[in-house]
């Protein structure tokens, strides 16, 4: 079972990494993934029937895609074949896949195919997996970061079943901390705060973790004092959190921060304002997503958001990085505490749908202007009231088309300023229907 993992000889055992040395031999090691290794899980009940399908792997970095990938070759006696999108061509795919083709006829035996950042392959490279993914000389495992909703091709994603591989959570970290210093035989010179403290760092990242407490003990001569959190963090530089701008992780962020503003929660939507500042999110981007907000969840319940969000936007330009941020801070509260309502988006939903239902209706001619004889011989302009001169100044006239029946598209929520609407609305109503009579 070594052999799918070290490539170096005993004498240079101790130069590779720790976390090389410490990677899973069985998939009972693997840490983190009990939801697809675990009883009831889809690879554990793929290999009970006896029959391992080619999968994509989705999930963070460090959590344990290639070494189940090389696990499962092995429990399933087959050879075990490494690809990366990002250093292979076609050239490269054509050659695996003759290899396997030999393999077969030689021997029976199979070939899983592992090719890790399989989205980089674009469209054409991901569709030569498909006729040798169908007569079965490969079982492929992609393994990827982002989205393959996104980022493969339908026909790909037919022939292969997504499993989500979980960042690692805090008992996974821990355990994977102990696993280490079982093998180091020596306990991680660090207090209770700075453990945790590391462990966070490593930010679900099973590798990563190994690396910083391997640079621990590199650091630090047995006998020491153990190294509590500021020194700890003096020691080891923190780790970026995980944050890709071109991945799902940036809809997901950016997803939590709408919907935490939506939702009135002014420290949640705080909270991931500054995650995604901190993952190196362009500020801009956040800006004219706070803009969204105002318009399509608080609207006219308070036409202040607009105007603040907007004005964050040119703070921002002015004042630049840090100092704006505390600009689109600032934004966010206030949209978080706005009152909300989506009442403007779902009218404008509703008339858009009108405009499309009923083509190119003229407006009524008695809206129109008449510049011309002609135009007023046609009656354009004739019986217009012009409402500023009603006791009112609401004359209630139709203004749709003639051929469409008056339609209600926006109905205000009663929030905020939209009461007022409201009641100005019932009130219009009252004397269009009067005049009606």
């Amino acid at each position: 079972m070594a052999d799918l993992f070290t490539h170096a000889g005993p004498a240079d055992e101790a130069s590779r990494p720790l976390a090389d040395r410490l990677r899973p031999q069985s998939l009972a090691e693997v840490v983190g993934q009990d939801h697809i290794l675990g009883p009831d899980g889809a690879l554990r009940r793929m290999l009970d029937a006896g029959r391992l399908a080619s999968v994509i792997f989705w999930g963070p970095p460090g959590s344990g895609k290639t070494t189940v990938a090389c696990l499962l070759a092995n429990v399933c006696e087959m050879r075990f074949e490494q690809l990366s999108a990002i250093h292979s061509g076609v050239q490269d795919l054509r050659k695996a896949f003759e290899r396997a083709e030999r393999l077969r006829a030689d021997t029976g035996r199979g070939t899983l195919l592992f090719v890790d950042e399989i989205h980089r392959f674009n469209r054409a490279q991901q569709d030569a997996f498909l006729p040798v993914m169908e007569d079965g000389t490969i079982t492929l495992v992609g393994a990827t970061t982002e989205n393959p909703s996104f980022e493969l091709n339908g026909a790909l994603l037919s022939r292969a079943r997504v499993l989500i591989f979980q960042r690692l959570d805090e008992a996974a970290l821990e355990e994977l901390l102990q696993r280490a210093e079982r093998f180091m035989e020596r306990k991680l010179p660090l207090t209770p705060d700075a453990r945790a403290a590391l462990r966070t760092m490593a930010d679900g990242d099973g590798r990563a973790l190994i690396n910083l407490a391997e640079e621990v003990l590199a650091a630090v001569g047995a006998g020491e004092a153990p190294l509590d959190r500021a020194r700890l963090l003096d020691l080891v530089q923190r780790r970026a959190p995980l944050y890709d701008k071109s991945c799902d992780g940036h809809y997901n962020l950016i997803s939590a921060l709408h919907k935490s503003v939506r939702g009135s929660d002014p420290d949640a939507a705080l909270y991931w304002l500054a995650r995604m500042l901190a993952g190196g999110e362009d500020p801009l981007y956040i800006a004219r997503r706070l803009v969204r907000m105002a318009v399509e969840d608080i609207g006219l319940a308070d036409p202040r958001a607009l105007t603040i969000a907007n004005a964050a936007k040119e703070a921002y330009d002015f004042l630049g990085s840090p100092e704006g941020e505390l600009a689109l801070a600032e934004a966010t509260v206030y949209l978080a505490t706005a009152a909300k309502s989506n009442a403007v988006y779902v009218a404008w939903k509703r008339a858009q749908g009108a405009a499309r239902e009923h083509g190119s209706l003229a407006p009524p001619k008695h809206i129109l202007n008449a510049p011309t004889r002609l135009m007023a011989e046609e009656g354009y302009g004739e019986g217009y009231i012009y409402d500023h001169d009603t006791p009112e100044g609401f004359s209630g006239q139709d203004y749709f088309p003639e051929e469409m029946a008056r339609r209600r598209f926006y109905e205000p929520s009663g929030r905020g300023l939209e009461r007022e609407i409201a009641e100005r609305l019932r009130h219009w109503a009252r004397l269009r229907g009067a005049g009606e009579d």
